[in-house]
Order: C-alpha cells, then structure tokens, then sequence
C-alpha cells in the first residue's frame, strides 16, 4: 500500500529541524570541542582536524552511491540511517581513550554525513515535489541556518561546563531521540521503476547542451565554496583571534552568521520566482571576497560585518547547491547527478579545514587571500555558465 504524499511543509520542517541537529554535531563541532580533545588525548589539534578531514573524504567516497540510492529508492532509509552512524560515531567519540580511537570516531561521522546532510535531503525533496522542489529546498534551509547559532554556542557551554564528551553525548542523544524519529515519518518509498524502465525514460529526456563542461564548472564553482564553508565552520572563531578579535568578540561574531544565513535565505525565499539561481549563486559568492578585504584592510572592528557577508552568501550558496543542478539539468537522475557534483566539493571540504589550519598558524593574513582568490575563480566559472533557454 502506497503512503500518503507528504505536504511541502511537513517536509520543510521534518527535514529543516533534522539538518541543524545534522550540521550542529557534525560541520560546527570541529571549532568547539578540537582543542579539548588534543590536550585530553595528548595529540595536536591538527591531528583532530585532520581526522575530521578523514571523515569528509569518507563522505566524499560515499556521495555518489547515496545518491543514487535516493533516485531509486527514495531519502528516508538513507536518512535514518544516516542519523543512527552519526549517533554511533558521537558515542565512540565519547568514549574514546586515545588518538586513534578519536580518529576512528571522525571518520565514521564522515558516513554518517553522507547520508543525513544536505545532499540526501535535497535529494528526497526534488523526489517528492519535482521541479517545485526550490520553494522547499530553500524553506528546509532557512531552518537549518540556524545550526552556526546554536550549535557554537550550545556546544562551547557545554565544553566548558561538563567537558568534551558530554558534549558529543549530548548530540549523539540529539540524533537518536529527535532526528531518527523524524526521518522516520517521512513516507516510505513507493516501488520505483525497474531499471529497463527508468533507463527508457532517460533515453527520452532531452539532453542538455553542453552538460559536461556545464558539469565541469559547477563542480568547480561548489568545491570551492565549499572549501570556503569547511573552513569557516571549522575556524572561524580562532581566525578572527589571530586577526586581533577577543574571544568573547570571535564568538559573537560567529553567532552572526546564522542570522545572515537566514536573512539571505528569507530574501531568496520571497525572491525564488524572479530570481534565477545562477544569479544568487554569483552574488553568494561575491560576498566572501568583500567580507575578507573588510576584514583584511579594517582588521577586528570588520569581525561583524565579515561574518554577516560570509553568513549571507554561505546561505544563499547553500540553496544555490540543491537548486541550479536542479535548474540546469532537470529533475531526473538529480541525486546521482548532485552525488557526483559534491565529490570535488566533498574532498575539497576534507582537505581545507586541515590546511588552513596550517596555514592559518603562519599568516591569517595570506590564508585569507588564498580564499579571496579562489572564490573569484569560482566567480569566473558562474559567469561562464548561462541560464538555460526555453
């Protein structure tokens, strides 16, 4: 018996409540709980953020096979499962004893990634509602932006009040008792096409002229904000330190970018009809680039407006992510198709936080230009995109 289709906004917030339990334990707990770790366990804190990096190669791995496994199967399982590894690697986090047990625990957090973040969620989305998926991409989003507000914050309390591993128990309590039973209402999958016939409808989509270079482009384009939002969830707060800000003025700032995000996410949200997402993604990623000279030429007093701007576009790209592969290449195949698209952005992502924070070390300064100018090549690579004609 078929389940019944679940309404847009039910899926807005099943999905957006679960995304900022999904990034609170996983994106934005490097930042709060590395150092805390490194002198527990008596490794460096570059070893836990490239364990963590570990992880997102991992998820890197995975993402096309996730992927494909929505088209065919639908987002639920893959959810649900994704939030019982996430709760499994928080537990062993917790109760690790040394480096190798820690870095073990990272990297089974990398597959729990790559089945309950964003991609598969997106996925499922455009599964349920086709082509009218962006309205409610970017409605599960402007919830999910929160997770850099509360999560920061929630997570360096509890570091600080009862430890570590309290913390981690914490989230892996908030994956088991809140986000698998919400992934678990999402209606189960209807039995989907056989294979003969799914290849048939797909020999019966109209290609897209140019894919592969188009595929080329915003592959690129992805990886590098994506690097860009790897780092700044992983350092924000001790980049702006080593910029001159206090602590207490780093995290403030921080908690900024959560409101930016959802602002942005507001703005593209009332605009989603006028504005096509190849020219948010441009304006998204412009505004990393114009925080950082801000933030480079004004030094702390530029930590507020450098986090709203980077808030902003992060938000808007986070849409931006689910939406133009949607827009450019259609519904069909759209999570293998996202899947393949978030392996350069997923071993990017892997490699970023743990470079920078070797570089970060030597130059704050320079490792800030390195991303100015990565970004205005992905800038390059949008504005060779078009918009595709009817």
């Amino acid at each position: 018996m078929q389940a019944p289709a679940i309404t847009p906004r039910r899926a807005v917030w099943t999905l957006g409540v679960t995304q900022l339990i999904g990034y609170g334990c996983t994106s934005y707990l490097p930042a709060t709980l590395a150092k805390a770790q490194a002198s527990s366990l008596g490794v460096s804190t570059a070893f836990v953020f490239g364990a963590f990096s570990g992880g997102l190669l991992l998820s890197a791995l995975l993402g096309p096979m996730a992927g494909r496994a929505v088209d065919r199967h639908g987002a639920r399982r893959p959810l649900a499962i994704g939030s019982l590894v996430l709760t499994l690697a928080l537990v062993g986090m917790a109760m690790a004893q040394d480096g190798r047990q820690l870095a073990l625990a990272w990297v089974v957090l990398g597959a729990g990634m790559a089945l309950a973040l964003y991609d598969i969620a997106f996925a499922g989305l455009v599964g349920w509602f086709g082509q009218d998926a962006r309205r409610s991409i970017t409605g599960v989003t402007l919830i999910a932006g929160f997770a850099s507000t509360i999560a920061w914050p929630l997570s360096a309390w509890m570091e600080s009040a009862y430890g570590w591993r309290a913390t981690a128990l914490f989230w892996a309590a908030a994956n088991l008792l809140i986000a698998l039973p919400l992934h678990l209402t999402l209606p189960r999958p209807v039995r989907l096409a056989s294979k003969g016939h799914v290849q048939a409808q797909e020999e019966d989509e109209p290609p897209v002229p140019g894919m592969a270079l188009k595929m080329v482009l915003l592959a690129a384009a992805l990886a590098v904000m994506a690097g860009v939002g790897s780092v700044m969830a992983a350092h924000l707060p001790p980049l702006l330190m080593g910029l001159g800000a206090g602590a207490a003025a780093a995290i403030a700032a921080g908690m900024l970018v959560g409101p930016a995000q959802v602002a942005a996410r507001l703005a593209e949200f009332a605009l989603v009809r006028r504005i096509h997402p190849l020219v948010s993604a441009r304006a998204a990623v412009a505004m990393f680039p114009a925080g950082a000279l801000l933030l480079l030429a004004l030094g702390p007093l530029a930590a507020a407006p450098f986090a709203i701007l980077y808030g902003a576009g992060n938000g808007l790209f986070t849409i931006v992510r689910g939406t133009l592969p949607l827009v450019l290449f259609g519904s069909r195949n759209y999570g293998g198709r996202l899947g393949a698209l978030s392996v350069p952005s997923r071993l990017v992502g892997a490699a970023a936080p743990l470079i920078f924070a070797l570089g970060v070390e030597r130059s704050p300064q320079m490792s800030l230009w390195v991303l100015i100018i990565a970004c205005l090549g992905a800038l390059g690579c949008l504005f060779v995109l078009r918009k595709p004609t009817a």
